[in-house]
Formats: C-alpha cells, sequence, structure tokens
C-alpha cells in the first residue's frame, strides 16, 4: 500500500518483458541512485518465475542484491501511478505491454537472457549509466 510521503514522491516504473533481467537491473539501480526521493518499480508483461541468476552476480558485483527480487506482472494501476514510464527495448519485439498514457521512454536495450556474463556487464553498466541520468532528470522537475 502507498504511504502519503510516497503519494508525494515521482514514481519511474520500469518495464520489459518478462522482468527478469533489463528491468530489474534499473529498479535496483533507480532504489540505489533515486533512494528515499523517488518510487522505483518494475514489471513484465509476461513475467518470468526467477530473475536471471547471471543478472543477479552481475548486480552482485556493484555491491546490490537482487537474489530475492520476484518478476512482477504489469497493472493498468501501476502504469496509472507511473510518472515516467521506461520500457527496455521490448517495443522492437512488438510486445511491449502498452499503449501508456503517460510520458514514456524507450532505452531499446539488449535482452541479458542467455547472454553470458561478460554481455550482461555491459548491459548492466549502459543500465546504470541510463538510470542515474533519468534519476538526476527526475530529481531536477
Amino acid at each position: 500500500m502507498e504511504s502519503d510521503r510516497d503519494r508525494h514522491m515521482k514514481s519511474i516504473l520500469f518495464v520489459c518483458i518478462e522482468n527478469t533481467g533489463r528491468s530489474q537491473m534499473a529498479e535496483a539501480f533507480g532504489k540505489h541512485y533515486g533512494k528515499d526521493k523517488l518510487v522505483i518499480l518494475s514489471a513484465g508483461n509476461k513475467p518470468s518465475a526467477k530473475v536471471n541468476p547471471v543478472v543477479v552476480q552481475a548486480m552482485k558485483e556493484k555491491g546490490i542484491d537482487i537474489s530475492q527480487n520476484k518478476p512482477k506482472l504489469i497493472t493498468a494501476q501501476m502504469a496509472m501511478d507511473a510518472d515516467l514510464i521506461v520500457t527496455m527495448g521490448c517495443s522492437d519485439q512488438g510486445i511491449c505491454p502498452g499503449p501508456f498514457f503517460k510520458p514514456t521512454i524507450d532505452w531499446k536495450l539488449e535482452d541479458p537472457k542467455d547472454k553470458p556474463i561478460e554481455k550482461v556487464r555491459e548491459i548492466r553498466d549502459i543500465i546504470e549509466n541510463l538510470v542515474k541520468r533519468i534519476v538526476d532528470e527526475q530529481l531536477k522537475n
């Protein structure tokens, strides 16, 4: 349940297909860099049973533990409550949830699914930089 404090903070929703990789990393970095200043969520339209273990490993290398995270199904309420929705490239595949009636950005990121740790690290670092930028932008506005 949302607190009064949460209702007054800006909210970012990161969305991908299975909510096991890209959006999980974005949510974790968003919570790390926007701690106590932004409400950060992630979800997918076809959530998997668990977060990608290679993604969990890559995030642990950054000191962020997402091993207990669970993929979540996007809901209309999540989309309505978000001030900004960021999709992770799933619109290229024609299966991103939508249409959204909120500001939406598509980052067109490669899916880390079935990729080696070296490639997942590259994707993770791109996501971290993008999240830092978007958190800074949201806090300035």
